[in-house]
């Protein structure tokens, strides 16, 4: 089956471009909703699909810049600015703050469906990520308080006798602790577990400072 080509959610105040917009993405298989206002959209309960938020500037409630502020405290899909009021100051912060495309009006359709896919695909990305590291949280809580001071020493690059001594522990005691992480965390190889590591590195380092601070 192929991957969700996405939602397009359209946030500007002219029916026309909405309309436009539209007819545009959905030619090319991309669903779209259409409001006319931030509140409207903010209100809409969003489908648990990839999606990306083309947004205008210039609107009756809100700043889209402002509002892109907003929702950078949320977890929310990428932004792709549509204007008729475009500065660079203004695509500048928009850019800076992690907006896909600032698009001027008119702009190019190609343009605008290479901004839309863009954007989409890096939700897919995203919606990837956030799924994998859940499940390698899951993992993680599997593991006791020791084995979690032994998961990081491992990965590190430690020899088991260094990261033995390192804990106190017997070189025996530390190839037992590695061995219940390695089933745990259902890795398939040293390189599998760094890599696991690696994205659960600053919950890790939290968790071993909670257990120190004990």
């Amino acid at each position: 089956m192929s991957e969700d080509t996405g939602i397009a959610f359209v946030v500007d105040d002219d029916q026309r471009v909405c309309e436009a917009v539209s007819d545009l993405l959905a030619a090319h298989g991309i669903d779209t909703w259409t409001f006319g206002s931030a509140a409207n959209y903010t209100a809409f309960e969003r489908p648990d699909r990839a999606a990306c938020l083309l947004l205008d500037i210039e609107l009756p409630d809100i700043n889209g810049l402002e509002l892109q502020t907003k929702f950078n405290r949320e977890d929310h899909p990428p932004i792709v600015f549509i204007t008729g009021h475009g500065d660079i100051q203004s695509s500048v912060r928009a850019m800076k703050g992690g907006a896909v495309d600032f698009l001027t009006k008119p702009f190019l359709q190609n343009e605008l469906v290479a901004s839309v896919r863009a954007a989409i695909e890096l939700d897919h990305s995203n919606r990837r990520q956030k799924s994998e590291l859940a499940i390698l949280r899951d993992r993680l809580a599997l593991l006791t308080p020791r084995e979690r001071e032994v998961l990081p020493l491992v990965t590190s690059g430690l020899m088991n006798k260094q990261a033995a001594a390192k804990l106190g522990v017997s070189e025996v005691t530390l190839q037992i602790h590695r061995s219940n992480i390695t089933r745990k965390m259902q890795s398939t190889s040293f390189a599998d577990l760094v890599r696991m590591a690696e994205k659960l590195n600053f919950l890790a380092n939290r968790l071993i400072g909670e257990r120190v601070e004990k």
